[in-house]
């Protein structure tokens, strides 16, 4: 179980990687078509893991961005040209893992919908985080659908850095170490980023 799950956080270590070696090159924040490919993989195994872990809190929020993670496969001029067998295959995975929860495995189902403890302060903060993980998209598609293309903008960044240390709080009380690890190191290159967002901010406000 903690191999998948670690396995599907590595892809998202990857993507990361891939989009801070990119915009080091380039000195600015760019918004690679791999960041998202290995985002929509690591997303659906992310998504399983969530299931064996009995974890609503990771299942709303893969699910969400997983469709998010498709939009920008499409504004990459990507996902178009994917077979369109893989298209038809790939798209409703997230709604055919809960179909199989709720008819194959009820017990999982009583333990992700029905038992998890809602008044639990560390639930509602792994579960605020998590939304901000997952709204961070959100408003990376707002933003990218207002200049028609995939950016990943300074807000996106500095929410990804507050929820993810929401999420190692709530890791830490899960004892779950994907969780830690995966948020832990995801917060350098959220700072780096914004690090980047600012300096170009701040290069472009200099008279000539």
């Amino acid at each position: 179980m903690y191999g998948l799950g670690f396995f599907a956080q590595s892809l998202f270590g990857a993507r990361t990687i891939i989009q801070w070696i990119k915009s080091e090159r380039e000195g600015r924040v760019v918004s690679p078509t791999l960041f998202w490919v290995f985002s929509l993989i690591g997303s659906f195994l992310f998504l399983i893991y969530g299931v064996l872990r009995n974890d609503m809190v990771i299942l709303l929020g893969q699910t969400f961005s997983f469709y998010i993670y498709i939009r920008n496969l499409q504004l990459k001029d990507f996902w178009q040209k994917i077979p369109l067998v893989i298209r038809i295959i790939v798209f409703p995975l997230p709604v055919l893992l809960y179909l199989w929860i709720g008819l194959y495995s009820p017990e999982s189902y009583e333990n992700i919908f029905v038992k998890t403890d809602f008044s639990d302060k560390f639930i509602i903060l792994g579960s605020i985080g998590q939304l901000l993980l997952n709204f961070r998209y959100l408003y990376q598609w707002y933003r990218s659908e207002k200049v028609n293309e995939s950016i990943l903008p300074l807000g996106f960044w500095v929410i990804s850095a507050v929820a993810s240390v929401m999420v190692v709080i709530y890791g830490l009380y899960r004892n779950d170490p994907v969780l830690l690890v995966a948020q832990g190191l995801g917060l350098i290159a959220y700072l780096r980023n914004i690090y980047w967002c600012l300096y170009k901010s701040s290069i472009s406000s200099i008279p000539d």
